[in-house]
């Protein structure tokens, strides 16, 4: 006697997100990208409710990283000193849906770099490529809210991914975001109950929730992707049961994260294989786990890594 296949339905789905603005957008654009949609889990229903194929967007830092691994820059030596080398080099060659721009170098801890060099780099990232980009500021609250609304500013019309805005660092960035008409990043410390309270927030200025896009600070594969994979799937299971307040689509930083563990970068460490495959086989199962989970956009780095993740979201997500 055949087994009844039983279909968890929900009542909720994740919000459908648009980047990038072609030439009828008012935009230069040459392609967008459309996330989320999901009405079930991964795997879960029938294939009409699964999310719309999940995206790898590629970093590239603004001034040449000092802090990579050799198996990591290598890919890259020839475009790290020019961001609109690199972002070339990532879709053209490596097959990137969006590029990510991170503005490391603004950080004052780092190169300190001023706004005008912010402006310049996200201009001339913007001319090279045609995919939609991510704006992604260095963390430093003070420098951020000093930089990227120029970045924002710069980019207008583009319909960009602006980010990351937190619970005590929102409101500059929200309110240039809605200016400039780009979509944001809200972002909570692996907390779900303050990932809500950053979303409501952003929404009492006046924000879309329906151009937002969350991220919950990623953990790496043996360093918190449990405990990130969690926090994910409760944000989707909350979305998928009707919540509106946490009904985003989700975006991973798995290439920052992957790429500091020691596991991922250290060399002549006898019986730990070869680190020009356990590097990148780091990256590519940190995502692969975190796709699991809902996860709709995935920041990477190593382009063996990229072809790994690609490969998969092709077989599944058909």
């Amino acid at each position: 006697m055949a087994v009844p296949k039983i279909v968890e339905s929900f009542t909720g789905s994740v919000n459908n997100v648009t980047l990038g603005a072609t030439k009828d957008d008012g935009g230069t654009r040459t392609s967008k990208v459309t996330v989320g949609g999901a009405r079930n889990v991964v795997y879960g229903g029938s294939f009409e409710d699964a999310s719309a194929k999940p995206v790898i967007a590629l970093d590239v830092i603004d001034t040449s990283p000092e802090d990579w691994p050799d198996v990591l820059s290598e890919p890259y030596k020839d475009v790290l000193g020019s961001p609109a080398d690199w972002a070339k080099k990532c879709v053209e060659e490596l097959g990137a849906d969006l590029v990510c721009v991170k503005f490391d170098g603004i950080h004052p801890d780092k190169a300190d770099k001023d706004e005008s060099h912010a402006v310049k780099v996200t201009e001339e990232v913007l001319k090279s490529v045609g995919v939609p980009l991510v704006l992604w500021g260095c963390g430093n609250d003070e420098k951020d809210n000093q930089v990227m609304p120029k970045v924002s500013e710069a980019a207008k019309g583009e319909n960009c991914l602006v980010g990351t805005v937190t619970e005590d660092n929102y409101k500059s960035l929200t309110a240039i975001a809605l200016a400039d008409n780009h979509h944001l990043i809200t972002q909570a410390p692996l907390d779900i109950n303050i990932a809500k309270q950053v979303n409501i927030l952003v929404s009492d200025m006046g924000f879309p929730l329906e151009r937002v896009v969350a991220f919950q600070t990623t953990g790496a594969l043996g360093y918190g992707i449990e405990y990130a994979y969690s926090i994910q799937e409760r944000q989707r299971l909350a979305a998928l049961t009707g919540d509106k307040i946490m009904a985003m689509p989700v975006i991973c930083d798995v290439g920052y994260e992957s790429w500091r563990v020691k596991e991922a970068k250290l060399t002549d460490v006898t019986g730990w294989g070869g680190v020009e495959d356990r590097g990148p086989m780091w990256e590519a199962t940190t995502a692969i786990c975190l796709l699991q989970a809902g996860a709709d956009i995935i920041r990477m780095r190593h382009p063996k890594a990229v072809a790994t993740v690609k490969n998969l979201i092709d077989q599944i997500w058909q």
